[in-house]
């Protein structure tokens, strides 16, 4: 814990940001980062609470209480130790959870939780500014080849995992750069792509082998990966969009979300990129989807220069303040606006759309319907929003199929995902092992993180019959 009357003592102050005038201009990260002195009072405020919920909160086992009660004590490179003892990127969950490890928080019962992700972010970046974070290869070698299929978030975490237990570990990503979602998709205003790059230069000099530029299942057949590799790990993702099947669905300007995210991404950082440019400049551009990547093509659309920016959510709108008896120390379902709301935007809840309609090919506007509690149509509730961009962030439904997946022939669940048990992380096909969006479907970096070095340890395992490396 850190000081025993701290959480009497000290209120909860959070980060700040820059000047929304200012950050819309660009696509660098806006926050402003709190002081040394600021950030061990807020360590302080971590109660000596009996029961940690905060662990309960935070699916990859972050050890937050130690950590809080390190940084308060001005022990930052053991604060260090303990957090990468659970998590081995936590620069990125620093910058993009949710923390529901804050919403588990016992001070959260008072809307007050310890800034958690604050202190998080500052021990990882305090470790990158001193050099604590160097490079850990492996004292020895097994002999073992492992191929990582998929450089995500956890794609990366079981790679770093397998070449620190000794194994000569290959990472196939198909993209020409290694970070998944982390570098096609969230923006670079929310996440710095330097971020993932030192991380990935690390991975490097560890030993993993990183294959950009290679889809397996395209460029290499499955078949190869089977006869070259002792272990093969699956990690590629859940890629496959939900669409919007309504008529007007094939005209110019109906996006899904992700192309035009991956698309600003490239250009952010001067890649090439294929197909026609999807920008949202003086374009009335409708978000179809409430959730963090419809936030995410808000804040891009304001950075364009929108005429405007509609998101829509079928779901009712939620309550602006959760009933603490009732869901903590659970995620709570409650409002949230994101700093790309504050940007500009309006939002409307319960609201399904019933068409698209436009001239000579492009869209031009979106026949939407009010919907009710059971997400029935609201009977004359029908108006229309003037649309000349839509883009569709619903979610994802599981990985895609065609390719990698045939070539297996590994079984599915029901839902689509890749079947494999949160034990032996096994798929039906021998020696293949599955983890992340791609066994558990959508989910956030944290889940991500948490399954790649889980499944780590089951590949070792299953190569020399017991592992050391933690879960």
């Amino acid at each position: 814990m850190g000081k025993p009357t701290g959480f009497k003592e000290f209120q909860r102050v959070e980060h700040g940001y820059a000047p929304v005038a200012e950050r819309v201009k660009h696509y660098q990260e806006f926050t402003v980062p709190q002081d040394a002195a600021t950030l061990a009072r807020q360590g302080a405020r971590c109660m000596d609470c009996g029961v940690p919920f905060c662990h309960s909160g935070c699916p990859v086992n972050n050890i937050i209480p130690d950590w809080n009660d390190l940084v308060y004590r001005n022990r930052w490179q053991d604060a260090l130790t303990v957090l990468h003892s659970t998590n081995n990127f936590p620069e990125f969950t620093g910058r993009i959870c949710p923390a529901p490890c804050e919403q588990a928080c016992t001070l959260n019962l008072t809307d007050a939780p310890v800034t958690i992700k604050d202190i998080e972010y500052a021990i990882v970046e305090t470790g990158f500014a001193e050099g604590w974070i160097t490079p850990q290869p492996a004292a020895r070698r097994t002999g073992k080849k492992v191929a990582v299929v998929g450089a995500g978030p956890a794609g990366m975490a079981a790679a770093q995992q397998l070449a620190r237990a000794g194994h000569a570990v290959t990472l196939f990503e198909k993209n020409r750069q290694v970070g998944g979602l982390l570098r096609y998709g969230i923006p670079d205003f929310k996440l710095d792509k330097a971020v993932v790059e030192r991380r990935a230069a690390q991975l490097a000099a560890e030993g993993v082998e990183i294959r950009t530029g290679v889809a397996v299942g395209v460029d290499v057949d499955a078949s190869a990966l089977l006869a070259g590799f002792d272990a093969v790990l699956l990690t590629g993702g859940s890629e496959k969009p939900r669409d919007l099947p309504i008529p007007g669905r094939d005209l110019n300007g109906v996006h899904f979300a992700m192309d035009f995210l991956a698309q600003n991404n490239r250009r952010v950082s001067g890649e090439a990129f294929d197909g026609p440019e999807l920008l949202a400049s003086g374009k009335h551009v409708v978000v179809i989807g409430g959730g963090d990547t419809g936030s995410d093509c808000v804040g891009t659309s304001n950075r364009h220069g929108a005429l405007s920016v509609t998101q829509l959510e079928i779901m009712p709108r939620p309550p602006e303040k959760e009933n603490k008896a009732v869901v903590w120390p659970l995620w709570p379902q409650k409002l949230r606006t994101s700093t790309s709301h504050d940007e500009g935007c309006e939002r409307r809840w319960g609201v399904s759309a019933l068409r698209f309609e436009g001239a000579g090919g492009q869209v031009s506007s979106l026949v939407c319907t009010q919907v009710d509690a059971k997400l029935q149509p609201v009977p004359g509730s029908e108006f229309t929003l003037k649309a000349d961009l839509v883009l569709l962030a619903m979610g994802f439904v599981h990985p895609v199929h065609e390719g990698l997946l045939q070539q297996l022939g590994v079984a599915r669940d029901g839902r689509g995902n890749v079947a494999a048990d949160t034990e032996r992380y096994q798929t039906s096909v021998d020696k293949v092992f599955a983890a992340g969006d791609m066994r558990r479907g959508q989910s956030l970096v944290v889940w991500a993180i948490r399954e790649g070095r889980q499944a780590a340890r089951a590949v070792d395992a299953y190569l020399m019959g017991a592992s050391e490396l933690p879960r």
